[in-house]
């Protein structure tokens, strides 16, 4: 199965380096899910998911508490609108997007797109069937025995367990079907084991490998698109 957002990961974090763009993509997410499901995260799942995302970030005690105020206020009303695109190479490009104005959204979107040579938006349903949707958890390297937390989640939805090299330090991936993602967020919370980041992503079905040229002029359309405030994940096929 292709891990796209793996591979992308150290450029991704690079550019997202700035909290002035990072933090409002966090607030959005809390907002919508206070919004959603309440705001008392001890009964809210996906609250306590955006919650433990942004600290994971460093984002301040301040800014979630405003963030999920913000959701019984007038400014609150969010929409989560997904956006499909295709680029040169046979880049398959799928943008979620969490906006307050979704005809300023799409606008920019198109932009992108419309500056870039042979890349065009494609109607949305177009590139649903190349992804999977999977639930992602990453957590560091646990005190228990890893196949008896893996045995243990399987309970709980868990499909796939990875491990990840970062920086000489062992870190871990679960993967699960999404419509699984509050049972195995769970999981994690009976077991005791801290999320660093929790998900739902798009996995490619069948990832394309890009030379250095091509990946160098296909980033620069990434970037693009991921620096708009708006954006909140992008997915592509690339591996």
């Amino acid at each position: 199965m292709g891990r796209a957002f793996e591979y992308r990961r150290a450029a991704k974090e690079k550019r997202w380096d700035k909290m002035s763009k990072i933090f409002p993509k966090l607030a959005k997410a809390i907002t919508v899910a206070a919004k959603e499901g309440g705001s008392d995260p001890d009964m809210n799942a996906k609250l306590r998911t955006a919650i433990a995302n942004a600290k994971a970030q460093n984002m301040p005690k301040d800014n979630i508490e405003a963030a999920i105020k913000r959701a019984s206020g007038k400014d609150g009303i969010f929409s989560e609108i997904t956006y499909e695109g295709k680029a040169a190479h046979g880049v398959l490009i799928m943008i979620e997007c969490t906006t307050d104005n979704p005809t300023r959204t799409i606008a920019n979107v198109k932009s992108y797109f419309n500056k870039t040579p042979n890349a065009t938006i494609v109607p949305n349903g177009s590139l649903e069937f190349m992804f999977s949707r999977k639930s992602v958890f990453e957590f560091d390297k646990p005190e228990m025995d890893i196949q008896e937390l893996e045995l243990s989640l399987i309970d709980y939805g868990l499909e796939e367990l990875e491990s990840v090299e970062i920086n000489g330090a062992t870190h871990y991936v679960a993967y699960g079907d999404y419509t699984d993602f509050g049972k195995l967020n769970e999981g994690f919370e009976s077991l005791g084991i801290e999320v660093k980041k929790a998900s739902l992503q798009r996995i490619a079905n069948s990832p394309i490998t890009l030379t250095e040229e091509q990946m160098a002029e296909t980033e620069k359309l990434l970037d693009k698109i991921e620096e708009d405030d708006d954006v909140q994940a992008v997915y592509t096929n690339i591996e």
